[in-house]
């Protein structure tokens, strides 16, 4: 469903508003969708629609998925969320799974941005230039 410029703007001033010293605040997210919802405004539905579809993607740059094809050491996993957290703020979170898939090496996804240093990737390179 197409939103309209109207309340792709009401989400994006929404959005703002979730927001106190740069850190996305849970409890204001729930009180906006509330306010939203109790007031009803034209287009309310659309606004919320949007407004979610843009929560998603501020959660998913915070988020960040580590897969290796071998279990990483607690001190390996350490450094590595620190160095992540230095790039993308302190209030990055860090899942790690173990895809034996990857052959060796490392996947790196925080919201749209990925880092693949896997074996799979590096041979699939390989193929496609031969």
């Amino acid at each position: 469903m197409k939103v309209s410029k109207d309340a792709a703007r009401s989400a994006r001033q929404l959005l703002r508003l979730s927001y106190q010293d740069g850190k996305l605040q849970g409890d204001r997210v729930k009180d906006i969708a509330r306010r939203v919802g109790e007031g009803k405004p034209r287009g309310y539905l659309a606004i919320l629609q949007e407004y979610g579809r843009l929560m998603r993607l501020e959660i998913g740059k915070r988020q960040a998925v580590i897969e290796s094809a071998v279990e990483l050491g607690a001190q390996t996993g350490n450094a590595l969320v620190e160095d992540l957290r230095a790039k993308y703020g302190d209030d990055l979170s860090a899942e790690f799974k173990v895809n034996p898939e990857l052959l060796g090496g490392m996947r790196v996804k925080v919201g749209s941005d990925v880092w693949d240093g896997s074996v799979r990737a590096r041979l699939a390179a390989l193929k496609n230039k031969l």
